[in-house]
């Protein structure tokens, strides 16, 4: 299941480890996750349901869902897609019951003291650490073991300007990125914030359980950049290992040079579902169709020209109707929508494959930020919940912002300048910036260019509303 060879990528593997699943002694390597290991040994099934007993595998890989909670050394529903992988770990699935006498490390304590504090980091927490560091003493959190968010499963060349990278890969950006932004904040790795506190300033609680520490972190002000989370599809049988989320198999693929399986279908042709197919060819899985529901390819024709030139279909007015396979997918049938989105009888398909990525969008991931009070509102366009925020990415609590996919769903470049956006902002709250009313109009209008043309419309009009939410929020504020 390891890919050997790529076109663009290197994969290199840190020293051998050996660990234990349910006691089969097994082969991972240093620098990749217990699910990631797992799934290169060729375990898809992780644990099962507690309920019905039903088979549960990987899906989101950034650690967002529960498919992939399992006993690591004792320890129950640990996130194994993030949780990095250690010689002689022992993990076992359905294990659901808390173990009389677990093993539990006091943490250690540590207290911080940032003027900024940025949750998240991909590409609009680190553009904000890279804005905000000039002149600031900011801390960076995210709870992957790497930084980059989204960044470092990309292999296709951006396109832009030079500001956002353009010409560039994405994991290229991505590198060139944290670099800069190790140099400006402190950045804490694999650690989860797990609540924001208001006592009278502002305070995050972090935990980083692989090394057992607690910070206790006080900010003037907080940059919200948590990013967002893979929509899931209704179908029968959803819930099969092989059924995973499109930036599941990227981080698989990309990061650690695992294949999803041999051959499947992608449910979604937007851009995530063109260049996932593209990336997957990359890795020598077959890609044998992309299905879409709506009556047209919804990204860019330039990503579907290059996969349709590869051999891969794609059937647009159709949607998976079931998934099938006894423990894991072993094919799927796929079906024709009448104008009503409803399958026509007789126009099944059986396609047998050994996985389905879903690639049919985000929700935004705004469970902390609605932890501070700010206002939240739920606004289809922009991809759900999210909370109401000016054009300075500030929410309606004055010194709490929000930046990237979880103010609104867009591309990478967008929450990029978003990110710097809320930085400077912050940062000139607490110290006039020189240049900054020039800087900010600057990124300002490099918004608007970005959300220009046709695949601009569903941003800009969620933006829209999201100010006009803002505003009108804030003026019933000042009234009362």
């Amino acid at each position: 299941m390891r890919i050997e060879k790529h076109p663009i990528l290197a994969f290199e593997r840190g020293k051998p480890i050996t660990f234990y699943f349910n006691g089969i002694e097994m082969q991972g390597y240093e620098g990749e996750t217990i699910a990631a290991a797992l799934l290169a040994n060729g375990v898809k099934v992780f644990t099962h349901s507690t309920k019905y007993n039903r088979p549960r595998g990987f899906f989101c890989g950034i650690g967002k869902c529960s498919s992939c909670l399992m006993r690591v050394n004792g320890v129950p529903n640990v996130r194994t897609c993030i949780t990095p992988l250690q010689e002689g770990m022992i993990v076992e699935s359905d294990k659901h019951e808390l173990p009389e006498g677990m093993p539990y490390k006091k943490p250690k304590r540590e207290s911080i003291e940032a003027d900024i504090a940025i949750v998240g980091g991909g590409p609009a927490g680190m553009a904000a650490a890279i804005e905000a560091g000039e002149d600031a003493n900011v801390v960076i959190i995210d709870e992957q073991p790497c930084l980059g968010g989204q960044l470092i499963k990309q292999t296709h060349k951006f396109f832009g300007s030079s500001m956002e990278g353009a010409g560039k890969r994405g994991i290229e950006i991505a590198k060139e990125m944290e670099e800069e932004t190790r140099k400006k904040a402190r950045v804490l790795l694999k650690t989860s914030v797990i609540g924001y506190y208001n006592r009278g300033y502002h305070f995050l609680a972090a935990v980083n359980k692989i090394d057992a520490i607690l910070y206790e972190i006080k900010a003037k002000k907080i940059i919200f950049a948590t990013g967002a989370q893979e929509n899931m599809l209704v179908f029968e049988n959803n819930d099969l290992p092989g059924v995973y989320g499109a930036g599941g198999v990227q981080t698989m693929m990309n990061v650690y040079g695992v294949k999803p399986g041999d051959a499947g279908i992608i449910v979604g042709a937007g851009n995530v579902g063109l260049i996932l197919a593209y990336q997957l060819l990359q890795a020598g899985v077959k890609v044998k169709a992309i299905v879409e529901a709506m009556p047209k390819i919804g990204g860019y024709l330039v990503h579907a020209a290059k996969v349709r030139r590869n051999g891969v279909e794609i059937y647009t007015r159709h949607s998976i109707k079931e998934a099938y396979g006894k423990e894991s997918v072993e094919g799927a049938i796929i079906a024709k929508l009448d104008e009503k989105w409803n399958f026509i009888e007789g126009t099944e398909k059986n396609i047998p494959c050994d996985f389905i990525a879903i690639a049919v969008g985000l929700t935004p991931s705004t469970k902390l930020v609605q932890q501070t009070g700010a206002k939240i509102k739920f606004i289809p366009a922009a991809g759900g919940w999210v909370a109401l925020h000016n054009e300075y990415m500030q929410t309606t609590i004055d010194d709490i912002y929000v930046a990237g996919d979880s103010a609104n769903i867009e591309e990478a470049s967008t929450a990029v300048i978003e990110g710097k956006i809320a930085g400077l902002h912050a940062l000139n709250s607490l110290k006039s910036v020189d240049g900054y009313e020039e800087k900010m109009n600057g990124y300002l209008k490099r918004l608007e260019e970005l959300r220009a043309g046709e695949f601009g419309k569903r941003p800009k009009a969620a933006k829209k509303k999201i100010y006009e939410g803002y505003y009108e929020e804030v003026g019933r504020g000042r009234n009362s």
